[in-house]
């Protein structure tokens, strides 16, 4: 199969001051541009995560790359939806279920700075711009030291709710595991709830590495530092393969 990179983008925002902690994760708007624009220009196509699925089981073959955003921040609305449109790319970004409208004050022990998240409005007006949902928890809690109980509640309940408070979107196909961190317990609860595929921090293409199933997909970084030409690389190559 050939290599598929899923981009992983967490803020796109202006670059905090230096000294800020986690700041290379904040990608400016021009960057996030310049990125899209040479992917576009190399005639690959940004999908959502359900519209990937059928070139991950390899039912489809074509160049095509995914585009995912981990949290919610209410700056992908701002910042990544209109460049996004222009190019006619879609992309999955994965909500916190009860920190909705709120705050990453998940992040505040690492004093790392608070950032608006998307209210209900907010994700409404994202999926009418033809982007879509996915589940990072119920809290972002690391499922790794999490109970058995408290993993399933976390994954399926996150998914149960993210349904119910948006009826139009359908079913809420893919997950995200919150930090990176999950165990068999968490890969089992993931596949029971139903989703469909689920993202971990392992850096890689998909299909670089053995795929175990879609409940352990690698993930392309892309980070503040992260040129047009480190794009390149790292969807291109195997620059990006850590492990």
């Amino acid at each position: 199969m050939k290599p598929i990179p899923i981009l992983m983008y967490h803020q796109i925002d202006c670059t905090p001051p230096k000294g800020t902690p986690m700041r290379g994760l904040v990608v400016s708007p021009r960057n996030f541009y310049w990125h899209m624009l040479c992917m576009w220009v190399c005639g690959y196509r940004g999908l959502s995560m359900t519209e990937l699925e059928p070139y991950l089981l390899g039912k489809k073959q074509g160049k095509v790359f995914g585009i995912t955003f981990d949290d919610g921040y209410l700056n992908n609305l701002a910042n990544a939806l209109p460049v996004l449109r222009h190019f006619g790319f879609t992309s999955t970004c994965y909500f916190v279920y009860e920190k909705i409208g709120k705050t990453n004050d998940w992040d505040v022990v690492n004093g790392i700075p608070q950032v608006p998240l998307m209210n209900v409005a907010h994700i409404k007006e994202w999926v009418a711009g033809g982007q879509e949902v996915g589940s990072h928890g119920l809290t972002h809690s690391n499922l790794s030291k999490q109970s058995p109980e408290q993993q399933v509640k976390e994954i399926s309940l996150s998914k149960e709710k993210l349904e119910s408070l948006f009826t139009g979107i359908g079913s809420v196909r893919h997950f995200c595991y919150p930090y990176g961190a999950y165990d068999q317990n968490s890969l089992q609860a993931v596949k029971a709830a139903g989703y469909i595929t689920a993202t971990t921090t392992v850096r890689a293409r998909v299909f670089d590495l053995p795929l175990t199933g879609l409940m352990e997909l690698p993930r392309v970084l892309v980070s503040r530092t992260s040129t047009w030409a480190h794009l390149l690389l790292k969807c291109f190559t195997r620059y990006e393969t850590k492990y």
